[in-house]
């Protein structure tokens, strides 16, 4: 198959020929019509008429043929300058044949007002009155439609203005061979439309001319797959029907000759082209019939025997017209999938019954390393290793002999073996195609080496994450013993030193000097602040493990609650806590929500240098950063307290980080943000922070998606 660039090269001699055969013809009318305006000038008779006593061109005959000519050279060149000058020759060829058919029409054959409109400066009255004459009504139609055809051509659409022409184009040759077919036959009627001007002899040979000029044209504007054979060769064949139906009476051996004729529309890339010659045919047909005196006797047998003889043109015609349309579906349908092989990236291969390669794409080449003329022709066992290699013939031979599938239809994982030997893993899949009684199978090959390492990577990185999953489940079952030892050991101690040192204040603090009495309460408070860090160690060590409780939670209720629990605090403090717009429902664990709000709530309020701290609390569907960065369903919990520096932004959220204690601190541990940021990511979310020293903190939060009722794994 041809790819497209090969196809473009060989299409462009084709081109050249019809657009010089165009030119040749443009230039050939030009010459004839300037010859005749040169008789007319110079009042030569042999010149006009060409055999004495036969029909003469016209001045505006003449004329037509030197406008069209030139219209035809200038619409075959591509610059916009030829196309213009082609648009006004044509166009004004087109005017003088109107106005001589209206004028026919209206006034009748006596008046030639259009004839003489020009020559009559030119030309002497006398001589105009002894040649006699004008535009005949069949050249004037010619010169019409033919020059229509040329301007809509230049201004249309491709494919519609070329079909027009084409079919113009036969339409004019048809006419212009009628003429000459009457000449020969000395039948006036072929050239003679009844009482009106004559057709003369060099006009039509000048007209088949300028069918044949419009025809390559139009093959020039869509040169692809067209005519493959000599347009001479359907012309000859209704010159020669056309003769043969002047002198056959039932009209009954000119159908065969119209046959072949219709024949040809095969070497012709235009499916329409049947259609054309049974048109063109049928036209000659009825001319013919027209031309000759009829017997009385036969009338009607004549007239039943051109019926049947137009009848099967036609049907003739529209099968081929059909075989054509269905020949080019097919075609356009191997180039695409002649296409489609080339392009595509796994390996096609296209085996005949007995395991004989057929069809080599690239991607095969590539993959396998032979080229299609080391491949083609040979067994595909070359491409298959052992055991495949002993086994594919006896598989072939079993499917054939029984019909019973195995891989036809499915997708095997299979061995190849490359030009170097090379064996590497591939995926195959088979399908027969039947034409007719022979079967033909297409092999689709992809290589999947690199998924095969994929595979055994995985399969490595699988047996280390196992061996890793045991190694945290063993270390989670000693962090838990660890916990259980510590949350009783270290407790045992430092109860007992608690409850001492509150039994000598009980009983020796009369006895005690003031410094003792500070040193056994400073005793006391340092082992409760011991317990409260261990409790909350051992918490923190728990939050990560244990699951979610989540549910649908509306989040106004639970800051709500918190607030109703610190009413003593938030008096002491004279501190407000503001809901700032809705608070949406979410999926969470609400007690460890609840401990995330009463954290931050409760810090903004004690390390707070404000006589009245205020504390707002609110959600963002979409929060963007100083930094530009975008999150979206964002809560916040802003403060209008001292502020926290940049550099301890991070520092903060680590356990038992304290930047300073707070008025009433003395119980805390500095755990409480190290909880909220835990608890934030068990929920898939993050936590940041915006602070300006002076001005007060705002803290920010997501929630991950969870459905309700999910809990998370611990």
């Amino acid at each position: 198959m041809q790819d497209g660039s090969d196809l473009n090269l060989q299409d462009h001699p084709r081109r050249w020929r019809y657009r010089a055969f165009a030119i040749a013809v443009g230039c050939l009318m030009v010459l004839l019509g300037a010859t005749v305006l040169a008789g007319w000038l110079l009042q030569i008779k042999l010149i006009i008429s060409v055999v004495p006593d036969f029909p003469s061109m016209a001045f505006n005959t003449a004329l037509c043929f030197m406008l069209s000519g030139a219209g035809l050279v200038a619409s075959t060149l591509a610059a916009r300058r030829f196309r213009a000058t082609a648009a006004i020759t044509t166009g004004l060829a087109a005017a003088i044949a109107a106005a001589r058919l209206v004028e026919i029409i209206t006034l009748g054959r006596t008046f030639h007002n259009v004839d003489v409109l020009v020559s009559q400066f030119l030309i002497p009255p006398d001589f105009m009155a002894q040649i006699g004459g004008g535009m005949g009504p069949n050249t004037a139609l010619i010169f019409l439609i033919a020059n229509l055809s040329l301007l809509l051509s230049l201004r249309a659409g491709r494919s519609k203005s070329q079909v027009v022409q084409e079919l113009t184009s036969y339409i004019v040759i048809t006419l212009g061979m009628i003429a000459l077919a009457g000449y020969v036959t000395d039948a006036e009627q072929g050239y003679r439309w009844g009482v009106y001007a004559a057709m003369a002899l060099h006009t039509a040979v000048g007209v088949v001319a300028f069918g044949s000029g419009l025809l390559a044209r139009s093959w020039l504007m869509q040169p692809a797959n067209r005519a493959q054979i000599p347009l001479w060769v359907p012309a000859a064949v209704c010159f020669t029907g056309l003769l043969v139906d002047l002198y056959t009476p039932l009209g009954v051996a000119n159908g065969i000759l119209y046959v072949p004729l219709v024949l040809t529309a095969l070497w012709f890339g235009n499916r329409n082209a049947p259609l054309f010659f049974a048109f063109a045919c049928t036209v000659l047909l009825m001319l013919g019939f027209f031309a000759v005196k009829h017997d009385e006797a036969a009338f009607w047998q004549e007239i039943a025997n051109r019926a049947i003889t137009a009848a099967t043109l036609w049907l003739i015609a529209i099968l081929i017209f059909y075989f054509m349309r269905n020949t080019h579906h097919l075609e356009n349908e191997r180039v695409r999938f002649g296409a489609l092989v080339r392009s595509t990236p796994d390996a096609v291969i296209v085996i005949d019954e007995r395991g004989t390669i057929a069809s080599f794409n690239p991607a095969a080449e590539s993959m396998f390393g032979y080229s299609p003329q080391e491949t083609i022709g040979r067994n595909i066992k070359m491409l298959m290793p052992e055991p495949y290699h002993s086994e594919h013939d006896g598989y072939l031979t079993h499917y054939l002999q029984t019909g019973e599938e195995r891989i036809i239809g499915k997708t095997r994982m299979v061995s190849g073996r490359r030009k170097n030997g090379i064996v590497f893993p591939i995926d195959v899949s088979i399908s027969a195609v039947i034409t007719g009684y022979t079967k033909t199978f297409v092999g689709i090959v992809r290589d999947i080496s690199e998924r095969v390492r994929q595979e055994e990577r995985m399969k490595t990185t699988l047996a280390q994450l196992e061996a890793y999953t045991a190694d945290l489940e063993r270390s989670n079952h000693d962090l838990d013993e660890f916990a259980y030892i510590a949350s009783h050991d270290l407790k045992e101690p430092l109860r007992g030193l608690h409850n001492h040192s509150r039994f000598l204040l009980e009983d020796y603090e009369d006895k005690l000097d003031p410094d003792g009495v500070r040193r056994l309460n400073r005793l006391v408070r340092l082992s409760q602040r011991m317990e409260k860090l261990v409790n909350d160690l051992l918490y923190f060590s728990r939050l990560g493990r244990q699951q979610l409780a989540v549910k649908r939670t509306d989040i106004s209720l639970i800051v709500k609650d918190v607030v109703a629990t610190m009413e003593l605090l938030l008096e002491e403090r004279h501190a407000k806590v503001i809901i700032d717009g809705r608070l949406p429902e979410v999926i969470c664990d609400a007690p460890r929500l609840t401990e995330v709000f009463r954290n931050l709530i409760t810090n903004a309020i004690k390390y707070n240098d404000k006589p009245a701290p205020l504390v707002s609390i609110g959600y963002l569907d979409r929060y963007v950063g100083e930094d530009g960065t975008v999150a979206r369903n964002v809560f916040f919990v802003k403060d209008n307290g001292k502020g926290i520096p940049e550099e301890f932004h991070e520092d903060i959220f680590r356990i038992f980080k304290r930047l300073e204690k707070s008025q009433d601190s003395e119980d805390g541990t500095g755990a409480g943000l190290t909880f909220v940021r835990k608890i934030i990511a068990r929920h898939n979310g993050d936590i940041w922070l915006e602070s300006e020293v002076g001005a007060g903190t705002t803290f920010y939060f997501t929630l991950g998606k969870k459905r309700e009722g999910q809990n998370a794994a611990a």
